[in-house]
């Protein structure tokens, strides 16, 4: 049982790899490098409570003063539906996923079609976009 405790708690929470060879390096200040990257490393700060990022990773211009979170709303599970943009020469990029999350025991899901663009040479988040 000790093992599987061990391997849970390596576990990245946006469900890609092991947090130390996914979104950790992002959120010791690693840059993502594409829209993606940028995308799982944040609902892994909202699953972890990491405003710090959150906020480092929003675009100036459309980032709120402060995040409070919410101490009975849990981040559980991340899909990933799908992706455009984010190569090397482009300027923005939108990523589409699910997030699962329970709130207060009460389960829920989080749709949003999101638009990454590059800020000072990094990808930031610029926030939700209209399905094309």
């Amino acid at each position: 049982m000790a093992g599987k405790k061990a391997s849970r708690a390596k576990a990245c929470p946006c469900g890609s790899a092991a947090y130390a060879q996914c979104c950790g390096p992002l959120h010791g200040g690693v840059p993502a490098p594409d829209p993606e990257a940028l995308m799982r490393s944040r609902f892994s700060a909202y699953a972890l409570d990491r405003s710090d990022y959150l906020l480092a990773t929003w675009h100036p211009r459309t980032r709120p003063a402060e995040i409070t979170s919410d101490p009975g709303l849990r981040w559980v599970r991340l899909e990933v539906l799908e992706r455009t943009g984010g190569g090397l020469f482009d300027a923005e990029g939108t990523v589409a996923f699910r997030a699962h999350y329970r709130d207060g025991g009460t389960p829920g899901v989080l749709d949003e079609l999101s638009r990454f663009v590059r800020h000072d040479g990094r990808w930031v988040y610029w926030g939700p976009s209209e399905p094309v």
